[in-house]
């Protein structure tokens, strides 16, 4: 069951008790230092936010996990497809190098132990893979465009490739976003997951008193995990909306680009 940490300052999902090699989670806005729309528990240093609040936020949360991971990884995202393997090579790159490397990446993959994979939200979608028989681990970033763009099955598809990654052996976790009762869209977003093949009938609803659709973008994901062939009970939904939980979990659409944002991450124990 996914659950409040004691301090807080992250959500736990059971994903962790079924697979108790790795950890994941998301964070919350509760127990940090930074303020305005950022506050409190920013860990995101892409969005204007000061960077020594990011710093101790980033200590807060490496102190808070069960293992310190060697290494915390935040791409630069794009909202576009572009996924990054976290191996050797990168760990033994200069810090520039990292920095030029997750440019334009929404997705990390890795089989390193000890690495943890993040990404940042703020209403999009995060989804956090875990292949149980090859011990490889994924988080990604799924907004609006990268899943019409189908982000979480070409995360899969490259981890197939490299790994050998099957559906039958991914577990999976959408954590919190924005609801298909607060995403409202306008007829363009609607017309490119229409045109995308996505079964509209089954991921978006009509509202008759504003003219405008909804988008249930959890579903939008959870359909490519299953045709993937994850098992349903491998996927587990937070069922969070950012926009409605917003005093606990930070939202663009609230607060604006320049504010906080969750950190999801999702790391193999050493």
């Amino acid at each position: 069951m996914t659950r409040l940490s004691p301090d807080k300052r992250m959500l736990e999902y059971a994903l962790n008790d079924a697979c108790p090699d790795i950890f994941a989670f998301s964070t919350t806005r509760h127990g940090g230092t930074s303020t305005g729309n950022y506050a409190s528990l920013n860990c995101t240093p892409y969005t204007g936010d000061a960077a020594e609040n990011v710093g101790r936020n980033q200590e807060l949360l490496l102190q808070a996990l069960p293992q310190r991971p060697q290494e915390l990884v935040i791409p630069w995202q794009t909202h576009d497809t572009e996924s990054l393997v976290i191996d050797d090579d990168y760990l033994q790159a200069s810090p520039e190098a990292h920095h030029e490397r997750l440019q334009g990446i929404d997705a990390l993959i890795t089989h390193l132990p000890g690495i943890c994979l993040s990404i940042s939200t703020a209403d999009c979608i995060p989804v956090l893979l875990y292949d149980k028989r090859n011990r490889v681990i994924a988080a990604v970033h799924a907004g609006w465009r990268g899943t019409v763009n189908r982000i979480a099955t070409k995360t899969l598809e490259r981890m197939h490739a490299l790994y050998g990654t099957m559906g039958q052996d991914v577990w999976a976790v959408i954590g919190p976003g924005i609801s298909l009762a607060a995403f409202e869209v306008g007829q363009e977003v609607y017309d490119a997951f229409h045109d995308a093949g996505f079964p509209m009938a089954y991921i978006s609803e009509w509202h008759n008193d504003t003219h405008k659709y909804h988008i249930d973008l959890w579903a939008a994901n959870q359909l490519q995990l299953l045709d993937f062939g994850l098992p349903q009970t491998q996927i587990e939904t937070a069922g969070i909306c950012t926009y409605t939980c917003h005093e606990d979990f930070f939202s663009a659409r609230r607060l604006g680009i320049k504010s906080g944002r969750i950190l999801s991450g999702i790391m193999i124990k050493e």
